[in-house]
């Protein structure tokens, strides 16, 4: 009798135990679908708020007005669920928020989110064309790894994390590859090019479609007093910020060795600079210009993404930054097989980019150039890496 009560007791604890655990699986509310991707493109946004005054949604996909996100006014039905449908929008990654009565919080529809420095936003992609190239596809696929290497030519952190994407068959093969090391911007981290970027959705598929070469790309942390991404390090979960102690002081470029010899040290590479490749954007193509100019043997193939180009006054003393135009004229008599800058038209660096490239032009310094639509967005990143990695190591 006391085995037969205790089998019941357990039973029911168990039970309990898991309706609990399941509990978050149900709302209890009127199922919504948001975001709706419609068959013209269009997408609908739905969120059920009955008490709400006002719901606005903001998003990349409706314009600006200044520096603050666009944003449009929702409509509530008689069941107090809240709706707007865009125009037709191009295939492509978006970004959205809700405002609710002044105050911005995610879609609970949508678990899928990502940060940038210390927003976080829901995301959409809307396929058929360049969205497709940031989704997951029925094709082979690479690994991504987050490791740690020693740095000891940096002043601030001398033990720093990296993440690296190898590609498919990289595990099972003895063969060596090329590396594109590839640089975020201010406020960012080693996070940033993979879950922003959708670096390694964009190289899948850009490998299947052999349209790349397969590679090894390394995204590294910008921020040299940083040991790794707000809430991976011994730091703890603290809220990230934008700009940092160290930010482009000239550490980043002078300790860049480090990065390469880890990499060389510890994966199947071929060390030498025409199978080298460096890119960025914003403050990744400020460190960019200015490794690939210091280090000017050292890599074929330079992207600058929306750069920043010249140093601030204050950290103009660095022996990263001396002799900028004397440099670039050496690095322009070494060679290199490709040169390319990308910038937006809207975008607040496009004035720093034009006089960079008629210096460039003065010296006879030679270079592809991309001008596209927009400004200093992911949207134009994400579009740049996709047009930049099938030009390298041919």
């Amino acid at each position: 009798m006391i085995k037969k009560l205790t089998f019941i007791a357990l039973t029911v604890l168990l039970s309990v135990e898991g309706l609990f655990a399941q509990q978050a699986l149900f709302s209890g509310g009127p199922q919504i679908t948001s975001p709706q991707v419609n068959p013209d493109n269009s997408v609908t946004f739905r969120l059920l708020a009955p008490d709400a005054r006002e719901v606005r949604l903001t998003g990349d996909f409706i314009p600006a007005q200044g520096w603050m996100p666009g944003s449009e006014l929702m409509t509530k039905d008689d069941k107090g669920i809240w709706e707007y449908t865009t125009k037709p929008l191009d295939s492509d990654l978006y970004g959205y928020a809700f405002t609710v009565d002044g105050l911005r919080m995610m879609d609970p529809n949508n678990v899928h989110q990502i940060r940038d420095v210390a927003t976080v936003t829901n995301i959409v992609i809307v396929g058929g064309g360049q969205g497709d190239l940031y989704s997951v596809r029925q094709v082979p696929h690479g690994t991504v790894t987050r490791t740690w290497y020693d740095s000891p030519s940096n002043k601030y952190v001398q033990k720093r994390r990296v993440t690296v994407y190898t590609p498919p068959g990289y595990e099972n093969s003895k063969k060596k590859y090329p590396v594109f090391y590839l640089l975020h911007g201010m406020g960012g981290d080693e996070e940033a090019w993979i879950n922003l970027g959708r670096t390694a959705q964009i190289m899948d598929n850009l490998i299947a479609a052999k349209k790349a070469k397969p590679m090894i790309v390394v995204m590294t942390n910008g921020n040299v007093v940083q040991e790794a991404a707000p809430g991976e390090s011994s730091l703890g979960l603290y809220k990230p910020t934008m700009q940092l102690d160290g930010t482009m002081d000239g550490q980043f470029e002078s300790s860049f060795k480090d990065v390469i010899r880890f990499v060389e040290n510890n994966y199947r590479v071929i060390p030498k600079s025409h199978a080298r490749a460096i890119a960025g954007l914003s403050m990744g193509g400020y460190h960019t210009l200015h490794i690939s100019r210091f280090y000017h043997k050292t890599f074929d193939y330079i992207g600058l993404f929306s750069a920043a180009v010249m140093p601030d006054e204050k950290v103009a003393g660095s022996p990263v930054y001396q002799d900028i135009e004397g440099t670039l004229k050496q690095q322009r008599d070494n060679g290199f097989s490709l040169y390319w800058i990308g910038i937006g038209k809207e975008d607040f660096l496009y004035k720093a980019n034009v006089d960079y490239r008629q210096l460039l032009d003065k010296i006879n310094f030679p270079y592809v150039y991309r001008e596209s639509g927009g400004g200093h967005t992911w949207t134009n990143w994400r579009l740049y890496l996709s047009e930049f990695a099938p030009l390298l190591f041919k």
